[in-house]
């Protein structure tokens, strides 16, 4: 980044960053969220950042150094006002005027004279719809483009997002910025045997294994990594089981459904939601690591497994050939054959494997959260020279 944009960002009164989604999260966007303020305290504490939130959120780290305002509203109540009624209160006529208000979850409330930023993550719910969260799709559909046309710059998890921006809502291309998210630097081998067979007991899991994670809902096509899962075992006899890690989303059943249909099905675990300290020690003890999705913003998964040391094969549409170049096996998601011997060259082919393993290595540490933050405070620099 420019001196001039550091300068600019920094002479700014106040930066209203929205932060809710880091502070009642988890995971997906809550980690995002998490990621982003912890890069911009480590690499710009004197950032003239306010950090905002809602009444029933509970506190921010204490390792953040920015000041905390709250809305006199809970969470329910804000999206009801601002999203579903559409009062048009400005959150900016209650948190004081600043020079720029960022949501990194998708929507914005009402701004009066506050100039907005909007991270859109994905637009599964426009090109999947029969796969989203039963009611949310329609609230989506109405509340993301208003933020969009709302927002000064709008900011992509990928350039497949930032495509798909243009393609359905004729987003002009000079306000749409990809904003590639960082990867926790926790994800890394593991090489403690401690830890190891501690996580491998806690979870219950076999000894050699294809790994997959993911909240089990039907975008992640992990019936259809079943179904390759038994080519494989019926066509090359390898000796591994199939763990699919997550916690339970929505319209899940037909996972459970097919793993039940199996012949292969005690061979088949669901260890539930994995903590996210234990994830480094889960994708090191995996012999392969699966990505069978119709469609993702931004692939998480295949990147942290490819920094533990775990050769990816995965989809190969959307965002997903961005996060995982040439380091993995790309494959249509829908050709359950082409996965069953794409899993057995992993699996079988040590040279191959090992390839693998140390270009996925190069291709995780392409994505730092030292970089976001650095690219960050530059678009926050791009937005207020826009807007003045």
């Amino acid at each position: 980044m420019t001196r001039e944009g550091q300068h600019t960002a920094h002479r700014a009164s106040r930066i209203l960053i929205d932060v809710t989604s880091a502070l009642k999260q988890t995971a997906g966007i809550g980690r995002y969220t998490r990621g982003l303020v912890n890069a911009l305290a480590e690499h710009y504490p004197d950032l003239p950042v306010v950090l905002v939130t809602v009444q029933d959120a509970p506190p921010p780290p204490a390792t953040w150094p920015y000041p905390l305002r709250r809305l006199p509203l809970r969470e329910r109540q804000a999206v009801i006002l601002w999203q579903r009624l559409r009062i048009p209160l400005p959150a900016d006529l209650i948190l004081g005027r600043a020079d720029l208000f960022h949501s990194p979850d998708f929507v914005l409330p009402p701004l009066w004279k506050t100039p907005g930023i909007v991270t859109v993550h994905d637009l599964s719910f426009m090109v999947y719809p029969q796969y989203a969260v039963p009611g949310l799709e329609f609230y989506l559909r109405g509340a993301v483009p208003r933020a969009v046309r709302r927002a000064r710059l709008v900011l992509a998890d990928s350039e497949s997002t930032r495509r798909d921006l243009m393609r359905f809502w004729n987003t002009p291309p000079d306000k749409v910025h990809v904003l590639y998210p960082g990867l926790s630097a926790h994800f890394c081998q593991v090489k403690d045997p401690q830890r190891l067979a501690q996580v491998r007991e806690r979870y219950r899991l076999p000894e050699r294994f294809i790994l997959s994670v993911s909240r089990l809902e039907p975008r992640k096509n992990f019936p259809g990594l079943i179904r390759a899962f038994n080519l494989l075992k019926k066509r090359f006899g390898v000796p591994h089981h199939l763990v699919i890690a997550g916690s339970k989303g929505w319209m899940y059943e037909p996972i459970f459904e097919e793993a039940a249909r199996s012949p292969y099905r005690e061979h088949i675990h669901f260890p539930g939601f994995v903590a996210d300290a234990d994830l480094p020690a889960l994708y090191t003890l995996a012999d392969a690591f699966a990505y069978p999705s119709f469609y993702e913003g931004f692939g998480f998964p295949p990147l942290e497994a490819m920094a533990c040391g775990v050769p990816v094969v995965c989809a190969d549409n959307s965002s997903l050939p961005e996060v995982v170049g040439d380091a993995g096996i790309l494959l249509p998601a829908d050709d359950e054959a082409a996965w069953a011997e794409a899993l057995a060259r992993v699996l079988l082919d040590e040279d191959e494997r090992q390839r693998m393993v140390q270009a996925g290595y190069a291709q995780a540490a392409r994505f730092t959260w030292d970089a976001v933050a650095e690219r960050l405070v530059h678009l926050y620099s791009l937005a207020m020279e826009r807007a003045s």
